[in-house]
């Protein structure tokens, strides 16, 4: 059953009673838009103002809100960083590019593996179609030259390889403490430039290592409105994958006690301020019209680290587990003049969608040489259509652990938190759940619709007989 929020009803009954302004949003685009996606680490579904958070001000990202569409049925990839990442850039399950592990779950300094040549990023398709991409942050899709981002579509990067959390210079037993009292000098990640130079050749150097986590989030933020303010005359693609709240936490000089919550809330609102510079640069600039911003997060919040974790709201769990609070994250899009404001819709997306909705709105085709994961979103955020997609695969490495089709969502394997040992189960029969009645996963509705639940085990069974699965990249270890 498609699902239509009392919102978006009356927003469309609003928008026909006033032809003018219902004709603005769906009117033909003129010419292709610019994109800028903010990507979150570890922020949890319920840690922003819109999304119920009772403590953290988010005024920027709730004004994205309220000026646009939010999202309430909004997936990732996968439950951990790297894997996400590949499904955001490339519109494929990581199951599908080899960007999974079985053995490990990310990719660590020094791993043979990455993102491979043939893979076709998001950059690449829009960089084809005469965009200039830049990127302002973390990448974590591999750390040898040929896997950096200016290899993989981008003109210009500015960020860290991988998490903020490796390359530990303190002992193996005094790691987990470190997070409690975080220092600079703790973690000797690399901030980095890259760029093509005007002969074409890339070029990139060490700015700092280690980075200066305290401004790091700031930094971000200025590089890409810097980048905004010099192609703002052409079409631009803007990705800015924040390094936070991934622990360990660090916020800016200004932004010390800042919230209702400790540290963990004043990473949350420098981000929200890094949105707002976002926000108003576009409207400075005078192209907010033609600027399609999007905010999430590559996976839920890490628990395990509880006051400096986030929140995941009503659903159950965080990172590392397929349970929906690992795997449904914020999902905020922005358009002033074609996307009507005020509009929540319980339609379901993830985050490989961006791909072909971005290459919808732009002229582009997707590639039609390899499977693809991705569905047009387009209709739906110029209020002409519902949403293509009725279901969601939940894999861990290269297992499937859980389905959703529509409303229902069922559980074959279940596992604990990430970063610590938790206990596999296998269930026989599967555990299934209504989540628009039952967002939280907590009555196992199996015994009393075995209907529904042979439909999402058939459905499930007919995805996984058509995916490939490719080797894993993460599991290379050594070696470059």
């Amino acid at each position: 059953m498609r699902r239509a929020s009392v919102a978006l009803l009356l927003v469309s009954f609003v928008a026909a009673c006033a032809p003018d302004a219902q004709e603005s949003f769906d009117a033909p685009l003129d010419r292709p838009p610019n994109f800028v996606v903010v990507f979150a680490d570890d922020l949890g579904w319920g840690d922003l103002g819109s999304y119920g958070a009772p403590v953290i001000r988010t005024p920027h990202l709730d004004r994205m809100a309220a000026e646009g569409q939010r999202w309430t049925n909004f997936y990732v990839t996968a439950s951990v960083c790297s894997p996400s990442r590949a499904g955001l850039l490339t519109g494929r399950l990581p199951v599908r590019n080899g960007l999974y592990g079985d053995q490990v779950r990310v990719l660590f300094p020094g791993f043979v593996g990455g993102i491979q040549d043939e893979e076709i990023t998001l950059a690449e398709a829009l960089r084809d179609l005469g965009y200039s991409t830049g990127m302002f942050g973390k990448w974590h899709l591999g750390d040898g030259p040929r896997y950096l981002p200016t290899r993989h579509g981008f003109d210009y990067w500015f960020g860290i390889p991988y998490s903020n959390d490796m390359m530990s210079t303190l002992p193996r037993e005094e790691r987990r403490a470190a997070f409690l009292d975080p220092k600079i000098e703790y973690w000797d990640v690399p901030l980095i430039r890259s760029e093509r130079d005007e002969a074409g050749e890339i070029v990139t150097e060490t700015l700092e290592q280690p980075a200066d986590q305290t401004t790091i989030t700031k930094r971000y933020a200025e590089e890409a409105v810097e980048f905004i303010r010099a192609h703002r005359d052409e079409p631009f693609f803007v990705y800015l994958p924040h390094s936070m709240p991934h622990v360990p936490l660090f916020r800016a000089p200004g932004f010390e006690d800042h919230s209702g919550a400790g540290l963990y809330g004043d990473v949350i609102e420098e981000i929200d301020w890094s949105v707002g510079r976002i926000l108003d640069t576009l409207e400075e600039e005078g192209i907010a019209g033609n600027t399609v911003v999007f905010f999430s997060s590559d996976n839920g919040p890490w628990t395990a680290f509880r006051t400096q974790g986030g929140l995941a709201g009503p659903l159950r769990e965080g990172k590392g587990m397929t349970w929906d609070g690992g795997m449904r994250v914020p999902g905020l899009f922005w358009w002033p003049g074609t996307i009507a404001p005020e509009v929540v819709t319980n339609e379901i997306g993830s985050t490989s969608d961006l791909f072909a909705t971005f290459l919808s709105l732009s002229g582009g085709a997707v590639p039609d040489d390899r499977p693809m994961d991705s569905l047009d979103l387009a209709p739906v955020l110029r209020g002409r259509g519902e949403g293509p997609r009725e279901e969601v695969p939940f894999y861990r490495g290269s297992e499937l652990y859980a389905y959703r089709v529509g409303n229902y969502k069922a559980h074959f394997v279940t596992e604990g938190e990430y970063g610590l040992a938790g206990e596999r189960r296998e269930h026989d029969p599967p555990l299934l759940y209504h989540l628009a009645l039952d967002p939280g996963e907590q009555w196992d509705i199996a015994a009393d619709r075995p209907e529904i639940l042979a439909d999402v085990i058939s459905r499930a069974l007919q995805h996984r007989a058509g995916v490939a699965v490719a080797p894993s990249e993460f599991d290379l270890r050594t070696g470059r």
